[in-house]
């Protein structure tokens, strides 16, 4: 089975990103977005789902973080969607349950060809770090765009902000790395029975 690697420089008038993910990497990362919350969270992506990606992100923030964040948002879907090819074999779908202290996040991801995202994190606070906690929606729904995927995320419960935020990128992650996981058995099958995903 060939490695699925993706690369891409993705350059607007308002951000500049250049960006390789390796799907069946060790967890390897390299990170620099300028938003030291939002490294820590693709840092964290990154281990959790044993991907390696390398990243750097140039981004007007002088203005504000949405054009970063959303734009980091869409190049990971471009990345993932590049490097699943043509998608035989893959499990397809994927969920988990995260707990961290106090909180639980839900994810379930299903790389369906069809974008779709429901988010339910309430937060109260409107920064943890120094990101924006409102931009989450806006990098979840740039890379379900991006990525043709339903995704639905949720904190069932918990106190701190942070855990939230954290425990929604590790169940993110870790639905998305069983998602793109292959079935041997299945390997030279699309795991669709419409021919088409």
């Amino acid at each position: 089975m060939k490695g699925r690697t993706a690369s891409i420089h993705r350059k607007t008038a308002e951000t500049d990103i250049r960006a390789r993910l390796n799907l069946d990497g060790k967890g390897a990362y390299k990170i620099s977005t300028g938003i030291r919350f939002l490294d820590h969270m693709l840092e964290l992506f990154t281990r959790h789902g044993g991907f390696d990606l390398n990243l750097e992100a140039k981004g007007d923030l002088d203005v504000d973080q949405h054009h970063t964040v959303e734009d980091i948002g869409i190049v990971l879907g471009q990345l993932l969607r590049e490097a699943l090819g043509d998608k035989k074999g893959i499990n397809r779908a994927g969920y988990f349950l995260m707990p961290m202290d106090e909180t639980l996040a839900i994810a379930a991801i299903d790389l369906s060809g069809r974008p779709y995202l429901v988010l339910k994190a309430p937060l109260k606070v409107r920064y943890v770090g120094d990101l924006q906690t409102e931009l989450l929606e806006d990098f979840f729904h740039g890379f379900t765009t991006t990525a043709a995927a339903n995704v639905h995320l949720k904190v069932a419960y918990g106190r701190s902000s942070h855990h939230a935020i954290e425990a929604l990128f590790k169940a993110f992650a870790r639905a998305l790395r069983f998602a793109c996981s292959r079935d041997r058995r299945l390997r030279s099958q699309l795991p669709s029975t419409k021919g088409l995903l």
